[in-house]
């Protein structure tokens, strides 16, 4: 069931469907970096919690339910604070902040901010700029 409505997201962005988007309403399911996300809000508050992480994220720890983002949503731009993942520092993810634009039709929200590089749990001084796109996949 997932891997269609996934297929279904792929053709949505290579614009290959002739199916029209709906905005996204709260509490909604989006594909983020080939896992299954859950959006929620409360007013102008937003989270993405993993629904279905993918393989290597459950590597670093990932589960159902780990808050990826929390934020807010002022006048269409999202800004508030994003987690990186690592099996070496398992429990204990990298938070930094980010924002960004939710696209007009409101099926992407395209996030960017820059952390620290992490090497083993240590810093190494360098920093990155890192983007996290989430599109609209179906209502959960």
């Amino acid at each position: 069931m997932f891997a269609g409505r996934f297929g279904r997201i792929s053709l949505l962005a290579a614009g290959l469907s002739g199916f029209v988007p709906v905005a996204a309403l709260a509490d909604s399911c989006w594909v983020h970096n080939g896992s299954l996300m859950r959006l929620t809000a409360a007013g102008n508050q937003r989270a993405f919690y993993y629904e279905h992480p993918k393989q290597v994220m459950r590597g670093a720890g990932v589960i159902h339910g780990t808050l990826l983002f929390n934020g807010s949503n002022i006048n269409g731009r999202y800004s508030g604070t994003a987690r990186v993942f690592s099996k070496y520092c398992p429990g204990t993810p990298l938070e930094y902040h980010v924002e960004g634009p939710v696209d007009r039709d409101q099926t992407r929200v395209t996030l960017r901010g820059n952390r620290e590089v992490m090497e083993r749990c240590q810093p190494t001084g360098r920093s990155i700029t890192d983007t996290l796109v989430f599109t609209y996949s179906h209502q959960c």
